[in-house]
């Protein structure tokens, strides 16, 4: 199974989930982390379900660039990190 992993930055403002999910996209596995809680999907996605700005998704070490349909594809054994991007000056 597919393993998702939120960072802790995530953690200040909501319960982040470790979530191991036999989904085949990354769009279905963020899926299962909001079926556990709904309130993470509103930090991850924006109103329109596009993955926010501030939000770097990585798959096996690659990072994901695939920012509106999430499509990319999990095999049973992926890691995926989800982490808020820093900015600033």
């Amino acid at each position: 199974m597919a393993r998702l992993i939120f960072t802790q930055q995530l953690a200040r403002f909501t319960a982040v989930p470790q979530v191991d999910t036999s989904a085949a996209t990354l769009r279905a596995g963020l899926d299962s982390a909001f079926a556990l809680n709904p309130l993470l999907r509103g930090y991850v996605l924006d109103d329109q379900d596009h993955l926010r700005e501030n939000v770097v998704v990585f798959i096996d070490g690659r990072r994901s660039d695939e920012r509106i349909l999430l499509d990319d594809p999990l095999a049973p054994h992926s890691t995926v990190y989800i982490l808020q991007a820093l900015s600033g000056g």
